[in-house]
């Protein structure tokens, strides 16, 4: 292709909104064009990069048997009510209504359209297992669309729905498609880790994230430095520090007028934040429960929701959780509470001895109190966040690491979650009807285009890994408006390597060489050649890679196996 006939809609300047890297860089290098909030057009540029991930995916989901449909966009409401979702899913949800005032939403995922679809066409188990999949446009009306289509509105994906008769079957599927996700991260280039993850809205008992490792990720991954744990720190464990264990001093309560932090309570109470109990109270599904952690712990919501088997939970509002406890908020503790408000504890907080909390009255808190002793102990559950350095839950000798990374694919085992609701079944080996048992596979295909630049760039562009890149090599011509020489150089040589199978982006436009290699590093193809008067005149021509500092002169004969031997045939 000719920059002539590919015009390259680059900028210098950097959008006020962008916040990262790969939002500034989609941007300056003309790969998105903003259209509104969360809402981009892919220009040719990007597009290219885009199809590039389309086509691996595309390969890796057909080797694993995966039937490729495409499913609407526009979804019926019906559907949603069916599963439940319809009022559970939130505000991200895009309801809109037709002229007959049919309620409809915009697909943010497919669960229910792919059930619906295969209840109407799968009648036997003898029909299993079978896997579809899509590449498609989808819509979640985020709240504060930011970094560009790393968290947009609109964004494409590949979704995969495997059916099965049992688990074991499932079971399979699911380690072929984690076994299809690494294969398509590694040939795209990308340094990734698969982790543990919570499955949020869309269900089941088991899922795994790929991350993508770059500092800007907005999500943190724990992982052994010895073993092969890994897992987003929403569901992270670990062997917390040691608690230390003191022989049993009597209870007393003490004044604490205006106490409204743990902090402040150490101070007051002349106490570490390890021998503080904190008590959390939160809406587990709109209703009320107290969670107890120790005071230099942080609650972990995620974990917390699961303790709990709530669809939803967030922090009590201060009048609620005065209704609920009777107690102003910063005095509520484990004693005295109504007998059925549900209580869990941490599993560390429930070692601890002679601890503080709250005194159950305003502006009072005790000390010295012991569970048994004193108070019955709740039911325990993992509720805290895990901590870098703690101890691998895995293995003896590894500590945990924090990392982050950019979610871009998600497994599910899903189960029966949607064919039991949406009664979808097929008949046994004797006969009998059974639900579905289902798996959800995700890929965020333009969130990876963003996440690889977030991983590869530098000062002056990006840096795209071989297999992402829009073209596999740069052809840039100087001085071709005033030597004839150059010209017929370039172009025989533009021909020759697309004859040789490579994908070239010729620079033919009349600009100053400085504009074109700054173009070129911009957009990050990852090899450059530059064909000049002085190069000709000795028989060379300049190669550079993207991603190193120093040019080399090489032959003009010797041109396509040079880049045959560096980068492949490119066919």
């Amino acid at each position: 292709m000719r920059t002539s006939r590919f015009p390259l809609f680059t900028s210098k300047d950097t959008p006020a909104d962008a916040d990262i890297v790969s939002h500034q860089l989609m941007v300056r290098a003309g790969l998105v064009k903003k259209l509104g909030a969360g809402l981009y057009t892919w220009q040719p540029l990007g597009l290219r990069v885009m199809r590039r991930v389309e086509r691996i995916v595309r390969e890796e989901m057909n080797r694993i048997n995966g039937l490729e449909v495409l499913m609407p966009a526009v979804q019926p409401a019906e559907l949603w009510e069916e599963s439940g979702r319809w009022s559970l899913y939130g505000p991200e949800l895009l309801r809109l209504r037709d002229r007959h005032e049919r309620s409809f939403c915009i697909g943010p995922t497919h669960e229910e359209v792919i059930t619906d679809y295969l209840r109407q066409e799968l009648r036997s188990y003898r029909q299993l297992p079978v896997t579809f999949y899509q590449i498609q446009t989808k819509f979640r009306d985020e709240i504060r669309p930011r970094f560009g289509v790393m968290r947009a509105r609109e964004f494409v994906m590949k979704d995969a729905y495997s059916f099965h008769i049992d688990q074991a079957s499932l079971e399979a599927t699911y380690q072929d498609m984690h076994a299809a996700y690494s294969r398509v991260f590694s040939r795209l280039g990308l340094r990734f880790r698969s982790v543990g993850a919570d499955s949020g809205a869309i269900g089941g008992s088991v899922s795994e994230e790929f991350m993508v490792l770059a500092d800007s990720g907005e999500d943190e991954i724990a992982s052994c430095s010895h073993c092969d744990y890994a897992a987003n720190t929403e569901l992270a464990a670990s062997r917390p520090p040691a608690v230390s264990v003191s022989d049993p001093v009597p209870a007393e309560e003490r004044s604490t007028p205006g106490i409204h932090s743990v902090a402040e309570q150490c101070e007051m109470l002349d106490l570490p934040p390890s021998r503080i109990l904190k008590s959390v109270v939160v809406m587990a599904d709109e209703n009320p429960a107290v969670l107890f952690v120790a005071g230099d712990d942080e609650l972990n919501e995620v974990k917390a929701a699961h303790a709990l088997g709530a669809e939803a939970l967030r922090l009590a509002e201060p009048e609620e959780a005065l209704a609920a406890t009777g107690v102003p908020r910063g005095f509520i503790g484990p004693r005295d509470l109504p007998a059925d408000l549900p209580q869990r504890v941490d599993y560390r907080a429930a070692g601890l001895t002679n601890f503080s909390s709250g005194a159950g009255r305003a502006d009072w808190h005790w000390i010295n109190l012991n569970w048994d002793r004193d108070m019955p102990l709740p039911p325990r559950a993992d509720l805290r966040t895990a901590v870098a350095g703690e101890g691998c839950p895995r293995c003896d000798e590894g500590h945990l690491e924090i990392h982050r990374g950019i979610e871009v694919g998600h497994i599910f085992q899903l189960g029966t979650k949607y064919s039991e609701a949406m009664d979808a079944r097929v008949l046994d080996e004797h006969g009998t009807p059974q639900p579905l048992i289902m798996g959800c596979y995700g890929i965020g295909v333009s969130r990876v285009v963003a996440a690889a630049i977030e991983q590869n760039h530098d000062d002056s562009g990006i840096i795209w890994p071989a297999p992402l890149a829009p073209f596999d090599v740069a052809l840039v011509s100087i001085g071709a408006d005033r030597s004839p020489a150059v010209a017929e150089a370039a172009a025989t040589l533009y021909e020759r390597l697309c004859e040789a199978g490579f994908d070239p982006l010729w620079d033919d436009r009349d600009a100053r060489p400085g504009v074109k290699f700054a173009d070129m590093e911009l957009i990050g193809i990852p090899h450059r050649i530059v064909i000049g008067d002085r190069g000709l005149a000795a028989g060379t021509l300049e190669y550079r890679a993207r991603d190193s500092a120093d040019s080399e002169a090489i032959p003009i004969d010797d041109v396509t196996a040079v880049l045959q031997e560096k980068i492949g045939t490119g066919a």
